[in-house]
């Protein structure tokens, strides 16, 4: 019976990291270039601290063209989408 699953490739000259490797690690910053490190560009994701923000993540169904609308104009479409709902309530 043949597996789903793709066979395991152990490539010696780059093996599986261990908890010593791991512990070892050191920021990008610490050890390569800064124009290296400038070339991966501003990390994504939510900034240190967000989560005590005021605000709640939901998932809403927006129509396309007014999504487009907002995405069109940036960076920052989704704080405009906010500002846009606390004009609407006062």
């Amino acid at each position: 019976m043949a597996s789903d699953k793709p066979p395991v490739v152990f490539d010696d000259d780059n093996p599986e990291w261990t908890e010593v490797d791991f512990a070892r690690g050191r920021p990008a910053g610490e050890v390569l270039p800064a124009q290296v490190v400038a070339a991966f560009g501003k990390p994504r994701g939510r900034p240190p601290g967000s989560t005590t923000s005021n605000k709640s993540q939901v998932s809403l169904r927006i129509d396309n063209d007014v999504l487009e609308w907002f995405r069109a104009g940036g960076a920052g479409w989704q704080s405009r989408i906010n500002e846009a709902l606390r004009k609407v309530i006062g």
